[in-house]
């Protein structure tokens, strides 16, 4: 049996310690890329930050959180209110606007003279185009 496993706490705890190794790789990037996608940090305040997260990623991605937190989550909530109203438009052109008020009556009339609606049919299709 591999020493590192001897009994359920060393499991345990080399469960514990590889959870914290990919929680702080996952900080990490997530630091690394907001750095790179924030349009009003300079190259050289990129090239500072990239060499801390580099260099001393712990203490980089710390200190990151700390200084720039409040602007990673603005930008983050800009990001989704851009994405959720580029998603309306699509689904709105997608959808089509649909025909205008003269089309929809146009067409109630040429099915009111072809006999295949009603006066009183044609009357509230009508109704329903104008509301």
């Amino acid at each position: 049996m591999d020493a590192m496993t001897n009994d359920f706490g060393e499991v345990l705890l080399w469960s514990f310690w590889f959870f914290i190794w990919i929680a702080a790789i996952m900080v990490w990037f997530r630091c690394l890329f907001d750095m790179f996608s924030d349009s009003t940090l300079s190259g050289w305040g990129k090239a500072g930050w990239a060499i801390l997260l580099i260099f001393v990623p712990w203490v980089g991605a710390l200190i990151y959180l700390i200084a720039r937190g409040r602007s990673m989550t603005e930008r983050q909530i800009k990001a989704a209110a851009d994405m959720q109203s580029a998603q309306e438009k699509y689904i709105k052109e997608v959808a089509g606007s649909g025909s205008s008020v003269a089309d929809q009556i146009a067409t109630a009339k040429s099915l009111l003279d072809s006999g295949a609606v009603t006066q009183a049919e044609f009357d509230a299709m009508k109704a329903r185009a104008l509301a």
